[in-house]
């Protein structure tokens, strides 16, 4: 397990409650296509905006929705318009959004510009996300103590992200996004880490890793024992207690790659609640992170079971393997 519960909790764990909990953050997301990302100081032209919903926590929990999990989002949204919106929008994809509080504040904003060729750079202003806290994975600890799986970023505050750690039973997975450095006091409650090729290096110290035996290489410093390094275009590479392997993507033409990561770790938590293990669930995340790259949007480019060509749930979950 990933930690004991704090005095008050135990008595509240959920024993039917959802199978993932999702901790993270919330966005709307300003979305303009330009002919090519602007260079420092330059000025390119984009076409028509689009407002759509982001966030590393909604997106992750989207993708666990749409590939028919049962999902919790805990995290906040402002009091404005837009946060209203985006609760609605959320609760419309079934995912449970009673852990989503208001913050007296905007709610958090992205600007997302994309390429022809499907990438994309991307400013965050948190807004209402600053506000989510250790009280506000506390009040709802219950529903994280009770859930198979755990998934958190770094789009919120650390303290939180460390407090969700502490209170998850099942299986803690960080996406340690945008890259940050993890506190000592975290890692003992990881148990698996899923950052791309820049967080990884960022973590180590290290030059961004050109091949995936450079990344292994860096994956192998971290201590956590089950590592998945998103690779893009190069598919992904597991490190576990078995070795290392990685995980060749599907031939796809590329039109978006916003939220492909979150995709990922949002099928690749939902595989592990099934009692997958985490090769298995790495090889049905790169699938689905494959069909979203296909298509415009975060959220909006999350598939199904179906459209991801993913088999049918594998069952009730399995205790996390130490």
């Amino acid at each position: 397990m990933s930690g004991s519960l704090s005095a008050g909790t135990a008595d509240s764990v959920a024993s039917a409650g959802p199978c993932v909990v999702v901790v993270g953050s919330v966005n709307a997301d300003h979305r303009i296509e330009t002919v090519r990302l602007p260079a420092p100081g330059e000025t390119v032209l984009g076409g028509p905006p689009a407002v759509l919903g982001g966030g590393k926590g909604a997106n992750q929990a989207v993708a666990l929705a749409r590939l028919g999990h049962r999902v919790a989002l805990v995290g906040a949204v402002g009091t404005d318009p837009a946060g209203e919106r985006l609760r609605q929008d959320l609760a419309a994809e079934g995912i449970d959004v009673t852990g989503l509080t208001g913050a007296d504040t905007a709610t958090g904003q992205a600007v997302v510009l994309v390429d022809p060729h499907g990438e994309n750079c991307i400013v965050v202003s948190p807004g209402a996300n600053t506000r989510v806290g250790p009280d506000t994975v506390r009040a709802h600890g219950g529903t994280v103590a009770g859930a198979a799986v755990v998934v958190a970023q770094l789009e919120i505050p650390m303290d939180a992200v460390v407090e969700a750690a502490r209170l998850t039973v099942g299986t803690f997975v960080l996406n340690p996004a945008p890259a940050a450095e993890v506190p000592e006091e975290l890692w003992p409650h990881i148990d698996v880490l899923v950052p791309n090729r820049v967080e990884l290096a960022q973590l180590c110290g290290a030059p961004v890793p050109r091949t995936a035996e450079e990344a292994a290489e860096l994956a192998l410093r971290l201590p956590c024992p089950r590592v998945v390094v998103t690779l893009g275009g190069d598919g992904a590479l597991v490190v576990d207690e078995e070795g290392t392997l990685v995980l060749a993507p599907p031939v796809v033409r590329a039109v978006d790659t916003t939220g492909a990561g979150d995709c990922f770790c949002g099928a690749l938590a939902g595989a592990l609640a099934e009692g997958r293990t985490l090769r298995e669930a790495a090889a049905l995340a790169v699938r689905a992170a494959g069909y979203s790259v296909q298509h415009s949007g975060a959220q909006a480019a999350m598939p199904t079971r179906e459209q991801a060509g993913l088999p049918e749930t594998a069952g009730p979950p399995a205790p996390v393997a130490r």
